[in-house]
């Protein structure tokens, strides 16, 4: 694949049965589940898991309310294990906005099925997913699983259309691409079989899918972008496992998407929004979307006196089954949300991902243990995974997300509701426009005036990126990489009004008056929070995200 580093380098090898990438719930459930089968066979493997963030759980980022469906299979003595589970998600409501005042509670017959939190045979928690997966890597480590976090995976090492592992980045390159004294070459970790589980929008899973033709039977993928806060609040108004989700304004007139608010652990809550990156107005700000949305009633009366901790935004794939590329490559598996097994029905994909790799891992195993030596094309990985319940469930929630971006919120609502109700038996809706093509010029739309945050429940982005812990070396290569370095100001201006200033909700694009008086489109990738909306709503796709040196980025505590 194309190899992004310094050319004609001496690099270190190292050979590892298996080699996975990303240390997120679908990753680790691999890599413990692999291990768990070779321990209980008496054999000998080798599993190394690599994580671009500084900690495992660094980079990780959701809601979360946790359905332990998979950890139940994995670990079934997990809370002996003392798996971060503790706040059972105990009332749960969800409420439509009306205006920046008034809202009305759905009842709960109205309610699909699949968002309801409480009730049932499995009991749903609320959690910080980044602590799951340092829990679950300490899980790994435990069962002889090496995880090496601060490493970046740059590129996959392809040879005869076979994947036989990955190129981990260079550390100490400058600015301009030239070594540093503190320069140390990146590593070849080869493996018979090399698990993608980066999470949404992976850059090496966007390349295998272009490379492999993985995505040529369905329908493109769509994505939503994330912002998610954490609140310490007054014990009078914390309700342990208190779950709230709503939609409509302020994005009923703009965008489709919905919001969140969880009460956790410790007196904290965490406060949320999902917005579907399919919206057409070029003038509309996730970020400034989110924050004045805190305002409305329904929300402030829980946050109102307390103090935003934690700040941190990622995109989300929601496009469910009808956007679910081929998950299998000689050589290797698509796993978790660098697939798209997020079920965006249940707001929800840590259990979906975490199937997802525990059905790889038997697929891995079983083939190593028949004495295959690698470079394989897993297809028991797709009879199995088809056969499982993580699969049955995005089949029932299929229309899900197509059906709101068809019809809107209300009516595509009350499709989902019906649809659910008889077990996702409704004709197939589909959505077949690229999220990024979405957008419309900006003299067709309307401007919008966002308020200047108070201080107090809205905040400015400086300050909200200050939150993240958000951390690059300034003297190195930047990693998002333009195809042409014109066309921001030559054509997104004039038509968009260059909206990467507005999708990004890290500060990290701007249009900025040059020495010349002319504009100019300037990059801050120090303030970087990997989220991947820039490379997944540039209308002109000029814009790819690239793993910067391993460490970097956010450094998200409890998210």
């Amino acid at each position: 694949m194309d190899n992004e580093q310094l050319e004609g380098v001496e690099r270190d090898t190292m050979d590892f049965d298996v080699v996975i990438v990303g240390a997120g719930p679908s990753g680790l459930a691999a890599a413990c589940r692999l291990m768990q089968q070779a321990n209980e066979a008496g054999q000998e493997l080798s599993v190394c898991v690599v994580e671009k963030g500084s900690e495992v759980g660094a980079h990780i980022l959701s809601g979360a309310v946790f359905e332990p469906r998979a950890l139940n299979e994995l670990f079934p003595d997990w809370a002996e294990r003392g798996a971060p589970l503790k706040t059972p998600a105990t009332r749960d409501e969800v409420h439509l906005l009306k205006d920046a005042q008034t809202s009305q509670k759905l009842p709960s017959a109205l309610v699909p099925k699949s968002m309801h939190n409480t009730g049932g045979d499995i009991t749903r928690y609320v959690i910080s997913a980044g602590n799951l997966c340092r829990w679950l890597a300490e899980q790994a480590e435990t069962l002889g699983v090496e995880v090496f976090p601060g490493f970046a995976a740059q590129d996959a090492i392809v040879e005869d259309d076979v994947v036989k592992g990955i190129l981990i980045g260079d550390m100490g390159v400058d600015a301009d691409g030239q070594p540093k004294d503190s320069y140390m070459p990146g590593m070849e970790l080869r493996a018979k079989y090399t698990l993608f589980a980066e999470g949404s929008r992976g850059h090496l899973g966007k390349r295998l899918i272009q490379r492999f033709q993985l995505d040529a039977e369905c329908d493109p993928q769509h994505y939503g972008i994330g912002l998610k806060e954490l609140w310490d609040i007054p014990a009078d108004k914390y309700e342990p496992g208190l779950v709230l989700h709503g939609s409509g304004w302020p994005l009923g007139k703009h965008a489709h998407g919905g919001w969140f608010l969880y009460h956790g652990d410790d007196q904290q809550a965490v406060v949320g929004l999902i917005m579907d990156l399919s919206y057409q107005n070029p003038w509309l700000s996730p970020f400034d979307e989110f924050q004045r949305m805190k305002h409305h009633p329904v929300l402030k009366q829980y946050l109102e006196g307390g103090t935003r901790v934690a700040y941190g935004a990622r995109a989300v794939t929601k496009g469910g089954l009808n956007c679910l590329p081929k998950m299998t490559f000689p050589g290797g598996l698509l796993i978790g949300c660098d697939a798209g097994t997020l079920n965006f029905a249940k707001i929800k994909g840590l259990h979906t991902a975490m199937k997802s790799g525990l059905v790889a891992a038997e697929a891995v195993f079983g083939a190593l243990a028949a004495g295959d030596e690698g470079g394989s094309e897993l297809t028991a990985f797709t009879d199995e995974w088809r056969s499982c319940w993580a699969y049955r469930e995005l089949e029932e929630s299929a229309s899900f997300g197509p059906a709101i971006h068809k019809y809107g919120t209300v009516l595509g609502g009350a499709y989902n509701y019906v649809d659910q109700l008889i077990g996702g038996k409704l004709p197939r809706v589909h959505d077949t426009t690229p999220d990024h093509a979405a957008l419309k010029p900006a003299a067709e739309c309307e401007k919008i005036d966002y308020p200047k945050p108070d201080g107090k429940l809205s905040f400015d982005k400086p300050s909200s990126v200050f939150l993240s812990n958000t951390n690059h070396e300034e003297n190195q290569p930047c990693h998002l990489k333009l195809a042409d370095a014109d066309l921001p100001i030559r054509d997104n201006l004039p038509t968009y009004a260059e909206p990467a200033q507005r999708y990004c909700p890290a500060g990290v694009y701007e249009v900025v008056e040059g020495d010349d008086g002319k504009p100019q489109f300037q990059i801050n990738f120090q303030n970087c929070v990997h989220c991947k909306t820039c490379d997944i709503k540039d209308p002109a796709q000029n814009i790819t995200w690239v793993a910067p040196e391993g460490g970097g980025g956010p450094n998200y505590p409890n998210m």
